[in-house]
């Protein structure tokens, strides 16, 4: 087995999932059949805020918080809504996609080309 390195682990799961541009991921927000998943740490939350509307689950924590098996399952991850991804940069995000993907997430996309400034940039409104 090859080992592979965090570049080509993104760029794999980059490659697997729908990618969205700040712009149209944007344009989503407000979209009862959509649901923002923030997945970085809570100091970078607590820093600059997060998309109104959207779901903080730590890249640590998808996997627990997604299972409907595990005690720590959120149901807003199961619900059926079309999933978008988000982080600082856009690699947390592709990884985090994918790992939704794998466990069954039939509607899963992540903003790529720029994470939480670029989604700010384009006009999404935050909140703390």
């Amino acid at each position: 087995m090859a080992i592979k390195s965090v570049k080509q682990l993104v760029a794999e799961a980059a490659a697997e999932t729908e990618q969205l541009s700040p712009a149209a991921a944007v344009s989503l927000i407000g979209d009862p059949g959509v649901l923002f998943v923030d997945v970085r740490e809570q100091s970078e939350l607590d820093a600059t805020g997060r998309i109104s509307g959207s779901l903080h689950v730590p890249r640590g924590l998808l996997e627990s918080k997604t299972d409907p098996e595990s005690p720590t399952h959120d149901p807003a991850l199961s619900s059926g809504k079309r999933l978008v991804t988000y982080c600082a940069s856009g690699a947390r995000a592709a990884l985090a996609a994918k790992t939704l993907a794998d466990m069954g997430i039939a509607q899963v996309a992540h903003v790529h080309g720029g994470g939480f400034e670029a989604l700010r940039a384009a006009g999404a409104a935050t909140m703390p």
